[in-house]
């Protein structure tokens, strides 16, 4: 197993058994649905980078159509199907295992698709233009990005984001990007850090206690990484965070 293969394995058995791998919350979630335009009556509804399918559970119950649920992890995956079947949604999530930048779909095929804390994969420009062509005439896209608070961030926690996400924009840059990318801006909306916390980092961190002592030596550069941003964040979070940009496919 190759180096990198090996780090998106720690990474993966770090979030085993996480109702999110990344920041989120339901209500802020149905916050977000509601300030969308309205959708055909049954909406053809895409998770990319659903991970363990938080977000795609929650779109699966609010409209009651079939969710396609993409991710690249098959743990995740299972994870999310064994949640849905909890819930009884099991028929209405279409699980898909495949790179989120290799989609091979219909075009114009989305009426809303949503991604929380995925694009960076491809970067938020790669994403867009990757996914653009599946968004159906008027189609909605709720895709949420790390960004700058401000024009200008402080030197210490730029220097920090080179390393973590180089391709951090502020949110006017993003919105930019969107423009470009063949949407218009319908709003954009920060998450709360408070979704950092409670519903990510602490359940996060129970997982880091039950693994702190592995003999794996990526498992203990995952968890030093890991820890590294979670201190990173409590003292900078007033700089970035995670904003939920809503858009809408127009004609070129």
């Amino acid at each position: 197993m190759k180096e990198y293969e090996k780090y998106i394995a720690a990474l993966i058995r770090l979030h085993h058994g996480l109702e999110r791998q990344g920041p989120g919350d339901f209500d802020f979630s149905e916050y977000i649905i509601r300030q969308l335009p309205e959708l055909p009556q049954y909406p053809r509804i895409a998770d990319i980078g659903c991970g363990a399918g938080a977000g795609a559970l929650i779109l699966a119950d609010r409209y009651r159509v079939k969710v396609k649920a993409v991710d690249f992890s098959i743990e995740f995956l299972d994870e999310m199907m064994q949640r849905a079947r909890q819930k009884g949604l099991d028929d209405l999530i279409e699980p898909i295992a495949c790179d989120m930048a290799r989609l091979n779909w219909e075009p114009e095929t989305i009426d809303l698709l949503w991604s929380e804390g995925a694009a960076y994969n491809i970067t938020f420009p790669g994403a867009l233009k990757a996914w653009r062509p599946f968004m159906a005439v008027n189609g909605v896209a709720v895709i949420s990005e790390m960004s700058w608070f401000s024009d200008k961030a402080p030197e210490t926690v730029a220097q920090y984001m080179k390393g973590l996400y180089p391709g951090i924009k502020t949110e006017s840059q993003n919105a930019d990007v969107i423009r470009q990318t063949g949407f218009e801006m319908l709003g954009m909306h920060r998450l709360p850090s408070l979704a950092w916390w409670k519903n990510y980092y602490d359940p996060l961190r129970e997982n880091i206690k039950a693994l702190q002592d592995s003999d794996d030596e990526m498992m203990k550069t995952v968890i030093k990484e890991t820890e590294e941003e979670m201190r990173f964040f409590e003292k900078h979070q007033q700089d970035y965070g995670y904003t939920f940009y809503l858009m809408r496919a127009i004609r070129s």
